[in-house]
């Protein structure tokens, strides 16, 4: 009797699978340890292992479908075994976006050429112009302003190269898989003609906020498909913040020390490859402040308040289409250097989707940094289970008081998010001291 192959979970938060790709096809041998599939979870990319030796001998979800946990696979069994397709076979993935498409496509179509001006500066001689050199252009495979490509092309497509948004995907729905960026690595499509001036008009300045003044639609109008990340995201931070009482405290740290020391460690260590950011101080501190304060390393549940044993400081990290939150174990126990390299490996795993399910769950705390991009301070969501969540900011050099004296300073704001079920206000006070404390005094994380 031919054994079935299950979509398993692959993470807490999963619900549903998509079969990215299928590695074997019917017919093919295989054997226990055989990776059999990619599937998409909410949070990673992760291969699909078999566990069985035998004959693949049914494929019930094509390449594509969104398969629900527990739902059919595959059969697996001996040569020439019959096998008829369970009740619930997943069915494949409708390619709804394609269909938005169609008004737009036709609306250009319906357009009348414009007749030709003799005035050098005439817009309308512009438009057709660039009209025909897009027809020129290979069809990229695109929806809704959206690439349709699987995870592994587009990490192929960076390694090689290629420009992914002009490759025609030969899979479901106009999918771009791995063989088309091979081909496309091989022969590259030619690049656009160049789109020269008008006679008589001076080339427009390449201002960043030139798009300002362009009157054109900004994308094509349509509806693009959740992805399984996307959705799960959606889903519980609407559950963090409508059954989460969330409160708010907010402290500015003197980051002067903390910046001098990490730049002659960087300095001093550089030939040595290492390299630390403020992420790795933050992180660093949050663990030790959580040692010092552990009322707040704890989880609300209906049974009881959960006390953690162990610091995992988890730290967020944003990717295509959405944000995972990477967790560093035993956070406290780690040196600034040691949690510098984990964090780097795990960030850069987790932009490729790579990331095993153990590296992202179970953390007991989280920071989310957005100071590398200017913004100077926000209001983070908790992180459920977490109890609270620390937002940093972006160091700020501005006049302040020293010793009755106004002086330059460097000044970093830290908001922590609190679940009041949890957290009080005086609690959460002094969780925010203690990481301040740290943080002006960087030598202390050091030991």
């Amino acid at each position: 009797m031919a054994d079935i192959i299950e979509m398993p979970k692959l993470s807490d938060t999963m619900t549903v699978g998509t079969l990215v790709k299928w590695l074997k096809k019917e017919g093919d041998t295989v054997a226990n340890g055989d990776m059999l599939a990619e599937v998409e979870t909410d949070k990673a990319t992760m291969e699909l292992e078999c566990f069985f030796d035998g004959t693949l001998l049914k494929i019930f979800a094509p390449d594509g479908a969104q398969v629900e946990i527990g739902s059919p696979l595959c059969a697996i069994g001996e040569k020439g075994e019959k096998v008829e397709a369970p009740a619930k076979a997943a069915a494949p993935a409708a390619p709804k976006e394609e269909k938005k498409e169609a008004p737009a496509a036709k609306e250009e179509k319906a357009e009348p050429a414009p007749k030709p001006e003799t005035s050098p500066a005439a817009k309308p001689q512009d438009e057709s112009a660039e009209a025909s050199a897009k027809a020129d252009e290979p069809a990229p495979s695109v929806s809704s302003g959206r690439v349709k490509i699987s995870p592994l092309a587009k990490k192929l497509a960076a390694e090689k190269g290629v420009d992914y948004s002009r490759v025609k995907g030969s899979g479901p729905g106009g999918r771009i898989v791995r063989a088309d960026i091979l081909e496309a690595a091989k022969n590259p499509p030619a690049p656009a003609p160049a789109k020269s001036a008008p006679e008589g008009k001076s080339k427009a300045p390449s201002w960043p906020w030139r798009s300002a003044f362009d009157k054109s639609p900004i994308q094509a109008e349509g509806t693009t498909a959740l992805s399984n990340m996307r959705a799960t995201i959606a889903k519980r931070l609407v559950e963090s913040k409508t059954q989460i009482p969330h409160f708010y405290l907010e402290i500015e740290v003197d980051a002067a020390a903390m910046n001098a020391m990490r730049v002659q460690l960087n300095n001093g260590l550089g030939a040595d490859g290492v390299r630390v950011s403020v992420n790795d101080f933050i992180l660093k501190a949050s663990a030790l402040a959580l040692r010092a304060i552990p009322a707040v390393n704890c989880s609300w549940s209906d049974s009881g308040i959960k006390a953690h044993a162990n610091t995992h400081v988890s730290f967020a990290v944003a990717i295509d289409d959405g944000l995972i939150t990477p967790v560093i174990k035993d956070t406290d126990q780690k040196t600034v250097f040691e949690i510098s390299a984990a964090a780097k490996d795990m960030a850069k795993r987790a932009k490729a989707k790579k990331l095993a399910p153990a590296e992202f769950t179970g953390g007991t705390f989280c920071v989310s940094n957005l100071g590398m991009m200017g913004i100077e301070r926000f209001c983070a969501i908790i992180n459920p289970p977490n109890s609270a969540i620390l937002a940093v900011g972006t160091t700020v050099k501005k006049p302040v008081v020293v010793n009755d004296q106004i002086v330059i300073g460097e000044r970093m704001a830290l908001t922590l998010s609190c679940d009041h079920r949890v957290v009080d206000g005086a609690l959460g006070a002094k969780f925010l001291n203690a990481i301040k404390d740290h943080l002006e005094n960087p030598a202390l994380l050091l030991l």
